[in-house]
């Protein structure tokens, strides 16, 4: 049974980066869910590329005024 380190480090069973396809080095973000169960995802380059593509932006408002208008919300 894997044990947490002095330095709250944990080592991953090979079998589950395998199936994970993490490899050593790989950057990873991990959540923790209300119920204290612990996701490990490895991170894809590129992954967020486009993501807000379609979103309309209006170039008539300052930065200032756009902050502005979010908080007044």
């Amino acid at each position: 049974m894997p044990k947490v380190s002095a330095k709250r480090q944990i080592t991953l069973p090979i079998d589950q980066c395998k199936l994970a396809g993490i490899e050593p080095g790989d950057e990873y973000v991990s959540f923790v869910d209300n119920a204290g169960h612990i996701t490990i995802i490895k991170k894809i380059a590129g992954s967020a590329k486009g993501l807000l593509k379609g979103i309309h932006v209006n170039r008539k408002f300052t930065e200032e005024q756009s902050l502005q208008s979010s908080i007044d919300q």
